[in-house]
C-alpha cells in the first residue's frame, strides 16, 4: 500500500481513547492559511498520558512540509501507514471540529459522518498528486459523460481500495462502534437509476484501478430518482433525501462555475461569425468526487453540476413589497434543473426540464474541459490537438449535445472555421448505445430545442445538411427511391423538409427524363417515396399535346430537360431531432454493450449507418467492479476464494477465477461453499424480514429478480409462473406438495417509473400475490413472495451474496446488455434466462449445463409478433389457466383486466403481448422444472454454483475499460511516481 491516508486538509484535535507506546501520528492542516503541524506524542508510562503540541509553521515553510508528506506517500521503504489509534484520533478530531452534529454526543450518525470525513482526508492527497501529475505530464485523459452514476455507499469501498479495512475497523472499535454499524449509517448516492448509472459507476472504480487517467461527469441531483414505498395501492414515489444531512464525499469548488445558456437569439456579425445572447442565463457550479482505485494511489474524479443563479437575480424589492415568489423565480427555476433525476416529461415543462439538465451536463462539463486542456497547451494552443488530448465518451444518448456545444465553443468562442471545428468534433467524441428499444432512442421536438437552444439547432440542421451530401455522394441520384429510403432513416431531422443546397444539387445531378416531372418526396415518419406526377393532358392522352411534342423535338433536337423537387413534411406529425442518429454521425466510434446486442445495432438499429462507416461500429460487452461485487459484498465467499486459488490477486485479475474449475467436485470446497451461502443466506431473511416483515426460510431456494420495472423485462412472467405454482399447489395434499415442490422465496425488486401505470400494475399485482401467499398457512415455507422496497446498490450488496436462482428472462433481443446478471454469477448464483443480452456470453462462459435457458431467440421475435398480428398464435391452456386464476379475485378486489389485458388480443397499443409473455411461458415452466430438480440434488447444484463463479472472470469491468482504452480512447495507464 503505497498511500499515506492522511491529506495536506486533515486536521485533529484531542488525543485519541487508547494508545501504544511506540506509535506516533503526523498530519497536516490548514486554516485560515496557517499550516499547522499535528504530533501525538505517546507516553511509555502506565498513565499512558498523551500531549497534543500545535505550532504554527510560516508560509515560507508550506512548499517544504508539502513536499515532506508527499515523499512519505510515494511509495518509499519507509513509507507510512497509520495505526489503529492515529485514525482513532483523526475520526475523534472530525466529530469535534468538522461535522455539523451537536458537540454533546457521539451517535452513529455522527460516528459515520467523522469516520469518512477522516477517510476523506486519505483521498485528497492521492488525488491531488494525481492531477498534478496529469497536468505536469500533459497526458491524453477519457472524459465519461454520463447521466446517472449509481456509485452506492462510499466507505466500505473507500477503506478497502485503500487497504485500511482493519485499521478502521479497530479504530471504531476503540471509539464504541463497529465499521459496518458505522458504514450502513450512509445513505446511498441517488444519482442514478439502474444499469446505467451502475455500470459508470463501476467504470471509474476499473479506470482508478487500472491507473487510466480519466474523468467522470454528472449532475448533482438533490432529490435523486425517487424514493419507494410500498403501500396498500402498489408503489408510492417520495423524494429521496440523501443529501438532507450533506454529503461527506464531495468538495464544492466555488471557484468553478461556468455560464450556461438557454433561450435568447442568434445574431450574425458582418463577418459572418454568430453570437448567441439573451436569454435565461444560469451558473453550473462543481462538486467533485474523488474515486479511490484498488491497491494503487491513482484516485480519479467525478465532477457533478449543481445549477444557481447570482444573487443579484433575487429580486429584493419584490420580496419587500411582499411578491415573494417573483423575488426567488429566478433562482428556483435554475436550481430545479438539478432537483430530479429524469423528470416526468409528459408535460412541455417537463420535456423542457429535461432538455436543460442534458445540456447544462454538456455545457458545462465541456467548457470545463476546454479550459483544462487550455491551462496544459501553455501559450500556444494549438486545437487540431484537441483530439489527441481529449476523448469524450457519450454514455447513451442523454449528452448528445455534446456535438453540436462542441462545435459551437470552437466556432463561436475560440474562433475556429466550420470545416475546422466539425473535424476535430467527429475525432474528439464516442458513443455508447445501450438499447435497441424504438422509444429508447431519443428524440426531440425541434420546435422545443429551436425555442432553448437556437444556436444548437443552427448547428445541427448543418450538420443534417452536410450529412445529406455525404450520403448523395455515396449512393447518387441513380435510385431516387433508394436515395429517399436512405435519407428517410439515416437524416438527423425527421419530417423535416430537405436544405434548399441539397434540393439544387439533386435538381443538378438527377439524370433528364421525359417530358418534364415533378417529384413529391414525401417524408412521413421514416417511409419516404418518390412519386412521379405527369401533367394533367400527358393522364388524360392528350394526342395533340404529344404530336406538338414531337414536332418541338423535331425542330429542337437538344431539348433540356428539368426535374422540379418538392419536399412535402406531414403537418400531422411533428418535426423532430433523432438525437441517437446525431451521435453516430458526429462520433468517430459507435459501440454496443454485448455481443447479441451489437450484432443487433449493426443489423438492425443503424444497419444503414453500419454499411456507409463499418470500421465505426464495435463491441465493448459490459462488466461490473469486482471489489465492490464480491471483495467487499461477499468477504465470507472472497476467504474462500483466496484460499483455493492461492492468492488475492483475482481481485485485480479475474481471470484467476478459472482456477475454481478444477475443485468445482471437491467435497471440502463444496462443504466450505454451501456454508458460505447459507451464512449469507441468513442476513437475507434477517434483512427482509426488517424491510418487509416477512418471515422466510434459509432453508428454501432464495430465487431474486432484482431490476428496473419495465415490461421487457417480464417480471410479469416471473409472477404469473409464481401464481401457476401457488394454483398447482393448493390442489395437492401436504405430503404431495412437499414432495413434488422444492420450498421457494421469491424476491422482487426495483422501481417502476413514476409515469409509467402498467410497470405499477406489476408491482401492486407482486405486492397482492405475496399477500396472499405469504399468510396462507397450507402452504406455509414452501413458496414466498416478497417485494423489497427501494431496491438500490446496498439493498443488492446484500441480497445477491445470498441468491441461489437469478431470473434474467427479457423478451430475447429486448437487453442490451444486463449487469446484474454478471453480479449474480460472481456470487455463484445459477442463472435461468432467455438468450439476450450478456447472458448469452455468460452462458458460453460458465458452461450450458450450468444455466437455465429457455424461451424464443431473437431472430424468432419479429415472426412471432407478425403470426400473434394475424391472429394465429394459440395460447397454452396453462397461460389462460392463470389468467383466470388471477381474474377470480383470489388475490383481492384490485381490478387487473388491464394488465391482463395487455397479453391478449392480435394489435393496438398496450395489447397482443407484445413481450410474448404468453408465448414464452410454456418454455419457462418447464425451465423451471428443470431448476426444481436440479436444486434437490445439493452436490450438482454447488458444483453449478462454483463452475459460475469460475466462469465470471469475463465479466470484470477492468476487461471491458482495458478495452475501451485500447480501441476507442487510445489511452494507457499512467502510474504514478
Amino acid at each position: 500500500m503505497s498511500a499515506l491516508p492522511f491529506s495536506t486538509t486533515c486536521r485533529h484535535s484531542n488525543p485519541p481513547l487508547h494508545s501504544h507506546p511506540k506509535s506516533s501520528f503526523i498530519g497536516f492542516g490548514q486554516r485560515n492559511n496557517i499550516w499547522q503541524l499535528f504530533i501525538i506524542k505517546k507516553s511509555n508510562s502506565n498513565r499512558s498520558i498523551r500531549k497534543l503540541c500545535v505550532r504554527n509553521v510560516a508560509s515560507n515553510k508550506k512548499e517544504e512540509l508539502k513536499e515532506s508528506l508527499t515523499g512519505q506517500v510515494a511509495g518509499t521503504s519507509n513509507e507510512f501507514i497509520p495505526d489503529s489509534t492515529a485514525i482513532a484520533s483523526s475520526i475523534k478530531y472530525h466529530a469535534e471540529f468538522t461535522t455539523s452534529f451537536s458537540p454533546d454526543k457521539f451517535d452513529p450518525s455522527k460516528a459515520f459522518f467523522a469516520t469518512a470525513e477522516s477517510v476523506r482526508d486519505s483521498l485528497i492527497i492521492n488525488w491531488n498528486a494525481t492531477y498534478e501529475y496529469y497536468e505536469r505530464i500533459n497526458v491524453k485523459q477519457a472524459y465519461y459523460m454520463s447521466m446517472e452514476y449509481l456509485q452506492g455507499r462510499a466507505l466500505l469501498n473507500a477503506v478497502g481500495n485503500l487497504q485500511l479495512s482493519g485499521p478502521y475497523a479497530e479504530a471504531l472499535r476503540k471509539l464504541g462502534y463497529g465499521l459496518e454499524d458505522v458504514a450502513n449509517q450512509e445513505p446511498d448516492a441517488a444519482l442514478g437509476n439502474g444499469g446505467l448509472g451502475r455500470l459508470a459507476s463501476c467504470f471509474l472504480d476499473s479506470l482508478a484501478t487500472l491507473n487510466y487517467p480519466a474523468w467522470g461527469y454528472g449532475l448533482r441531483y438533490k432529490y435523486g430518482l425517487f424514493k419507494q414505498l410500498m403501500t396498500k395501492d402498489g408503489q408510492e414515489e417520495v423524494a429521496e433525501n440523501w443529501l438532507e444531512m450533506g454529503n461527506p464525499w464531495e468538495i464544492q469548488r466555488n471557484d468553478v462555475s461556468y455560464p450556461v445558456r438557454f433561450y435568447g437569439e442568434v445574431i450574425s456579425g458582418p463577418d459572418g461569425s454568430k453570437q448567441w445572447t439573451g436569454g435565461e442565463n444560469i451558473s453550473a457550479v462543481a462538486y467533485d468526487v474523488p474515486i479511490p482505485g484498488y491497491k494503487t494511489r491513482t484516485t480519479v474524479n467525478l465532477r457533478l453540476w449543481s445549477t444557481k443563479v447570482s444573487t443579484e437575480e433575487f429580486d429584493l424589492q419584490a420580496f419587500n413589497t411582499g411578491d415573494h415568489a417573483k423575488a426567488y423565480a429566478a433562482m428556483k427555476n435554475a436550481e430545479k434543473i438539478c432537483y430530479v433525476l429524469y423528470p416526468g416529461d409528459e408535460s412541455i415543462e417537463g420535456k423542457t426540464l429535461r432538455l436543460k439538465q442534458q445540456y447544462t451536463l454538456c455545457s458545462a462539463s465541456l467548457q470545463d474541459i476546454i479550459a483544462r486542456f487550455e491551462k496544459r497547451s501553455g501559450r500556444t494552443v494549438n486545437w487540431e490537438t484537441l483530439p489527441d488530448k481529449v476523448v469524450v465518451q457519450m454514455n447513451d444518448t442523454h449528452p448528445t449535445l455534446c456535438i453540436p456545444e462542441l462545435i459551437r465553443i470552437l466556432i463561436d468562442v475560440k474562433g475556429l472555421s466550420w470545416e475546422k471545428a466539425w473535424d476535430i468534433t467527429k475525432r474528439t467524441v464516442a458513443y455508447t448505445n445501450h438499447t435497441v428499444l424504438p422509444e429508447a432512442l431519443e428524440k426531440w421536438s425541434l420546435t422545443l430545442l429551436q425555442d432553448l437552444l437556437p444556436r444548437h439547432v443552427e448547428i445541427i440542421r448543418k450538420v443534417d445538411e452536410e450529412f445529406i451530401h455525404e450520403i448523395i455522394s455515396e449512393y447518387g441520384t441513380g435510385d431516387l427511391n433508394m436515395l429517399q429510403e436512405k435519407l428517410g432513416k439515416m437524416r438527423i431531422l425527421e419530417n423535416i423538409e430537405l436544405p434548399d443546397s441539397v434540393v439544387e444539387l439533386i435538381n443538378n445531378t438527377i439524370p433528364a427524363v421525359d417530358p418534364v416531372e415533378e417529384i413529391d418526396v414525401d417524408d412521413n415518419d421514416n417511409d419516404i417515396k418518390a412519386i412521379n406526377k405527369k401533367d394533367e393532358d400527358e393522364e388524360e392522352g392528350d394526342e395533340a399535346g404529344e404530336e406538338e411534342q414531337e414536332e418541338d423535338d423535331r425542330e429542337d433536337p437538344v431539348v433540356e430537360k428539368k426535374i422540379e423537387m418538392t419536399f412535402k413534411v406531414d403537418p400531422k406529425l411533428p418535426m423532430m431531432v433523432r438525437m441517437a442518429n446525431l451521435c453516430v454521425v458526429g462520433g468517430f466510434s459507435v459501440n454496443g454493450v454485448a455481443e447479441i446486442h451489437s450484432e443487433i445495432v449493426k443489423e438492425e438499429v443503424f444497419n444503414e449507418f453500419y454499411e456507409l462507416w463499418p470500421e465505426k461500429f464495435q463491441n465493448k460487452t459490459n462488466g461490473v467492479t469486482p471489489r465492490r461485487w464480491i471483495r467487499f459484498c461477499n468477504p465470507d465467499l472472497s476467504k474462500i476464494i483466496t484460499k483455493w486459488i492461492g492468492t488475492e490477486d483475482w481481485v485485480t485479475d479475474l481471470e484467476k477465477l478459472a482456477i475454481l474449475r478444477k475443485f468445482a467436485d471437491n467435497e471440502d470446497l463444496q462443504l466450505e461453499w454451501i456454508g458460505s451461502k447459507r451464512r449469507n443466506k441468513i442476513k437475507v431473511a434477517s434483512f427482509i424480514k426488517e424491510k418487509t416483515g416477512y418471515v422466510v426460510s434459509p432453508n428454501a431456494m432464495f430465487d431474486v429478480q432484482v431490476k428496473r420495472i419495465h415490461e421487457y423485462k417480464r417480471q410479469l412472467l416471473n409472477i404469473m409462473g409464481i401464481v401457476y405454482r401457488y394454483k398447482k399447489m393448493k390442489e395437492l395434499s401436504t405430503e404431495e406438495r412437499k414432495q413434488l415442490y422444492v420450498p421457494r422465496v421469491c424476491v422482487f425488486g426495483g422501481k417502476a417509473f413514476a409515469t409509467y401505470v402498467q410497470a405499477k400494475r406489476i408491482v401492486k399485482f407482486i405486492t397482492d400475490v405475496g399477500a396472499t401467499v405469504n399468510n396462507d398457512p397450507e402452504i406455509g415455507d414452501l413458496l414466498k413472495v416478497v417485494f423489497v422496497p427501494d431496491y438500490n446498490v446496498s439493498v443488492a450488496e446484500m441480497l445477491i451474496p445470498g441468491s441461489e436462482l437469478s431470473q434474467h428472462i427479457s423478451t430475447a433481443g429486448m437487453e442490451a446488455s444486463g449487469t446484474s446478471n454478471m453480479k449474480f454469477a460472481m456470487n455463484g448464483c445459477v442463472q435461468i434466462g432467455t438468450l439476450d443480452g450478456a447472458n448469452v456470453e455468460i452462458r458460453e462462459e460458465v458452461g450450458e449445463d450450468n444455466f437455465f435457458l429457455f424461451g424464443a431467440r431473437a431472430q424468432e421475435i419479429a415472426g412471432l409478433r407478425k403470426e400473434r398480428a394475424e391472429g394465429k398464435f394459440v395460447p397454452d391452456p396453462r397461460f389462460e389457466e392463470v389468467k383466470s386464476y388471477v381474474r377470480s379475485g383470489v388475490f383481492g378486489t384490485y381490478n387487473y383486466n388491464d394488465l391482463i389485458g395487455s397479453l391478449e388480443g392480435n394489435e393496438g397499443y398496450g395489447r397482443a403481448d407484445y413481450f410474448l409473455v404468453g408465448k414464452d411461458f410454456p418454455s419457462y415452466l418447464e425451465c423451471q422444472e428443470e431448476v426444481d430438480k436440479a436444486y434437490r440434488d445439493q452436490k450438482k447444484w454447488t458444483k453449478m454454483s462454483i463452475l459460475n463463479t469460475a466462469g465470471s472472470y469475463k465479466f470484470s469491468s477492468d476487461r471491458t475499460i482495458h478495452e475501451y482504452a485500447r480501441d476507442i480512447w487510445r489511452i494507457e495507464p499512467v502510474v504514478l511516481p
